[in-house]
């Protein structure tokens, strides 16, 4: 099965709509006012094969609830301190949830057990000063430590410069579970500006 993409930062609607003409698999909005590629403009038409992800840091359910009906939202990325009991909460409220970790070589994944059954996905990012968007890829060879069955995402640092490096993860046993890489600030022109060039020849090289 190949691996799924998922393009996040995404900011300007005419430029949405050039990505999401390339097919990816889902598309990321930050709803995060301290983010640069906090998204406040309207998401054009999309294919339903898209699903949309709405990114949110320690937000209230509230807003999430509020914005995920505005915007339409398949799935919530909580990427910030979010406890198991608010992943369950939003399960409750019948969201899909995408729970980030901030992954460093000394990271428990021990932690990850109590978000287990309250999440559909984990996302592992690279730990850094900002809560995402750090373009920095962590140690990968750490995730030989995850144990557990449940799919996740792999994000940080992801571009096109390191697909070769990405290929030869996804073929490593402790890979097994990644359903999906997570690209952002590797295919920008600036803040939230994609590269249709880059976003194409990344989407290219996994869909071949």
């Amino acid at each position: 099965m190949a691996v799924k993409i998922k393009i996040c930062g995404m900011k300007f609607p005419e430029k949405i709509s050039e990505i999401a003409a390339l097919n990816p698999d889902y598309l990321g909005f930050i709803f995060y006012e301290k983010s640069p590629r906090n998204f406040e403009n309207d998401i054009p038409n999309l294919p339903k094969s898209i699903q949309k992800v709405g990114v949110f840091v320690n937000a209230s359910i509230e807003e999430i609830q509020e914005k995920a009906k505005q915007y339409g939202l398949d799935f919530i990325q909580l990427h910030g301190d979010e406890s198991p009991e608010f992943c369950h909460l939003l399960q409750q409220n019948k969201f899909k949830a995408i729970k980030a970790f901030s992954i460093d070589n000394q990271f428990d994944f021990n932690i990850l057990n109590k978000y287990y059954n309250y999440c559909n996905y984990f996302l592992f990012d690279t730990k850094g000063i900002n809560y995402g968007g750090n373009g920095i890829a962590f140690d990968w060879s750490v995730l030989e430590s995850y144990n557990l069955d449940k799919a996740y995402f792999l994000s940080g640092g992801i571009g096109t410069e390191n697909i070769e490096e990405v290929k030869s993860f996804l073929t490593k046993e402790y890979a097994k579970n990644c359903i999906a890489i997570d690209c952002n600030s590797k295919l920008e022109v600036s803040p939230g500006l994609k590269s249709t060039e880059k976003v194409k020849q990344l989407i290219n090289a996994f869909k071949e």
